[in-house]
């Protein structure tokens, strides 16, 4: 009976030790680093939308836990929405040729093909091949990697030889203080900016009302006539948290869906990327113009996409502009597979800011229970309130996938660490405590028929 105590007391320790030290192997240790962007200068109605090179990273090989961002003045304080409007950051992968030196501004036009390298995402849309990203809504929403997995990053075996891994941030900020319409300058309404042009000087298209065309770099929004403010020092903050890559951590993919991609299924239709058209942006025409109809004001546009990969889910998320009111994927049969709703904000506070997306939710299935299948046709769904026009919209999913299921040990952690985790530990509590009375029962028998034994009683069974 001394060795079944010390197994429950076992048990017991184990239950108690925090994650990372019973499931999760020491050198797993989750490092944190927070980096800044180079700094950019905005003045009332005034955009930055530069790309950086070389930007800080975590070194190493390396499994992505979570990466987070907002923008910060010089003093640390966070900016909110209706100052600063942040129209997105992104985050790609590239590789260098080594000994080129690639500086924070360079022009991408004028880099030599031979010694640059895109290391994009895995996703089905050529112009969409970031890492990381998100816009309004990253304040508020998860970007956490539920174990075992990670985003996996500065793998040896995948960097060319003679090349190094390194990583570019673009980041679109629209300063609309004193704005003479807030929300026509953060939809980049081209009226507003008075551009006709884009920014390589091809004329817009007579039909093209607002988008990112008309918001580029340097650009000024309309701003109130006699408002005046002083021009700031800005940065994107950013977090990335990690831990080292080893045989406990499953690498996941990354996919990006656009509600815009034209793809159409064909007998010849393979998926891949040459194959889709992702035009990124589109505009809502309000219920004015066309009539409430039987759609209740909400614009719903759907579009089928062939998977040319398979996996589990383990994580989606989607971007929307205002006027969003929520994005989802499902089976061909109609089966939701994942969700993802806008957060709006109510007052003022940076993270609260009322009338912006301030947060998407996040979906986060049990891992191995939902299987994307090879050649699986996909219904991808984005909705917008049509109470009044928008232009330059998004409708983007992101989503990561594995190539495989975690095995027992991965799924017992990963559920400890899950936000059903209360329920599970509660179970595997009851489950001792059954155990410790069961034991406790079994002494007292014993006891008990050993009393008897010696007072000349046949101890039965024993």
């Amino acid at each position: 009976m001394n060795q079944g105590c010390l197994i429950l007391v076992g048990i017991l320790v184990t239950l108690s030790l925090p994650y990372s030290h019973a499931f999760w192997r020491n050198e797993n240790k989750i490092q944190t680093a927070v980096f800044l962007s180079p700094k950019f200068v905005l003045g009332p109605g005034s955009v930055e939308n530069r790309f950086y090179y070389n930007v800080d990273f975590p070194k190493g090989h390396i499994a992505v836990k979570s990466f987070d961002a907002e923008v910060i003045d010089e003093a640390g304080n966070p900016i909110p929405l209706h100052e600063t409007y942040l129209h997105h950051w992104v985050v790609v992968r590239y590789y260098v040729r080594k000994g080129v030196e690639i500086s924070e501004f360079d022009d991408p036009r004028k880099f030599n093909e031979s010694d640059y390298i895109s290391a994009r995402n895995s996703g089905i849309c050529q112009n969409l091949g970031q890492f990381f990203g998100l816009g309004s809504e990253t304040r508020k929403t998860s970007t956490h990697v539920p174990n075992p997995y990670g985003i996996e990053a500065g793998n040896p075996a995948e960097i060319p030889s003679g090349f190094e891994e390194q990583w570019m941030l673009n980041v679109h900020a629209i300063d609309t203080r004193g704005a003479e319409d807030k929300l026509g300058c953060t939809e980049c309404r081209c009226d507003l900016y008075n551009i006709t042009v884009d920014e390589y000087g091809r004329p817009l298209r007579p039909d093209y009302k607002g988008g990112l065309l008309c918001c580029y770099d340097h650009t000024q929004c309309k701003v109130k006539h006699g408002f005046e403010a002083v021009r700031r020092a800005l940065y994107l903050r950013y977090t990335v948290t990690w831990v080292d890559m080893d045989r406990s951590v499953l690498p996941v993919k990354i996919y990006i869906f656009d509600i815009t991609d034209s793809w159409k299924r064909s007998r010849s239709s393979t998926g891949i990327i040459a194959e889709h058209e992702c035009k990124v942006e589109y505009d809502i025409e309000s219920c004015d113009a066309t009539g409430v109809g039987d759609d209740g004001c909400i614009d719903t546009r759907r579009i089928s996409l062939g998977m040319p990969f398979g996996g589990y889910l383990i994580y989606g998320v989607a971007h929307q502009h205002s006027g969003g009111t929520g994005s989802a994927l499902y089976r061909e049969d109609g089966q939701l597979m994942c969700s993802s709703l806008p957060t709006y904000g109510e007052g003022e506070e940076p993270g609260n800011e009322a009338g912006y997306i301030v947060g998407m939710t996040t979906c986060y299935p049990k891992p191995g229970t939902v299987e994307i299948s090879k050649g699986e046709t996909l219904i991808l769904e984005s909705n917008y309130s049509r109470i009044r026009h928008h232009t330059g919209v998004m409708g983007l999913f992101y989503i990561l996938v594995a190539d495989e299921s975690p095995k027992p040990m991965h799924a017992l952690h990963t559920v400890v660490q899950t936000q059903d985790s209360i329920m599970v530990v509660t179970i595997l509590w009851a489950a001792v405590a059954l155990i410790g009375v069961v034991a406790v029962i079994a002494v007292a028998v014993h006891y008990r028929l050993k009393r008897e034994g010696e007072d000349g009683y046949e101890a039965i069974g024993m």
